[in-house]
């Protein structure tokens, strides 16, 4: 009797260091992986990102803004742009460039009301408002005076690159705001209002003049 009851005890250690060791080895179950969210990107065949940006695209060149395709995807898959899309705006900056000795860099170009059921922007942009509600806002151009907005390319001299950003906004409102508003006041009225944001970068100095 006494034995049999040392070998249902030695099982029930055995057993329970088996179920205490299979416990410790097991790893803990991965929570599931939140779905994809929806993200916007933009690209351009004028140049790749980061990229020399070619005169054509260029002040001191042909002065045409790039073409850019808008592109919305869940992970790498393609997908439809949001329902709340209402419009896109681009900000157009040399980073490089500081303004009457502040933080503020060399706003080159901006644009706002694109329509939200635009797939990108066509080359050479036309100045001004546009037929389909794109406004052409702040910049280089409007600055200097007399002149419609309009993109302006980047102009660094010879000497080190300078480093340009195109930043694309996705917006679920549209701007009221007038064609000689500011960059400041632009971005107050987009802020509470993006739902997707996307940049492009380039670089760019004048060739070096040719030797005497």
């Amino acid at each position: 009797m006494i034995g049999m009851l040392k070998n249902v005890l030695f099982s029930v250690v055995v057993i329970s260091s088996a179920a205490v060791a299979h416990a410790q080895t097991t790893p803990p179950a991965r929570p599931a992986a939140p779905p994809p969210r929806l993200v916007f990107s933009v690209t351009t065949t004028a140049w790749p990102d980061g990229g020399e940006v070619p005169p054509k695209n260029a002040y001191r060149g042909e002065n045409k803004s790039p073409a850019f395709e808008f592109h919305w995807s869940k992970g790498p898959d393609p997908a439809a742009a949001p329902e709340g899309l209402q419009s896109y705006a681009v900000i157009f900056h040399d980073v490089e460039n500081s303004s009457n000795k502040t933080t503020a860099d060399t706003l080159h170009w901006t644009a706002f009301n694109i329509p939200g059921t635009a797939t990108g922007l066509p080359e050479g942009l036309g100045k001004g408002d546009l037929p389909d509600g794109t406004r052409n806002g702040p910049g280089i151009a409007s600055a200097r005076g007399g002149n419609p907005p309009a993109y302006f390319g980047p102009g660094a001299g010879p000497g080190p690159f300078h480093h340009y950003v195109f930043e694309f906004y996705a917006l679920d409102t549209k701007l009221d705001l007038p064609a000689n508003t500011t960059r400041d006041e632009l971005l107050k009225a987009m802020d509470g209002h993006v739902i997707g944001k996307a940049g492009w970068f380039g670089r760019y100095h004048a060739p070096p003049p040719p030797p005497q």
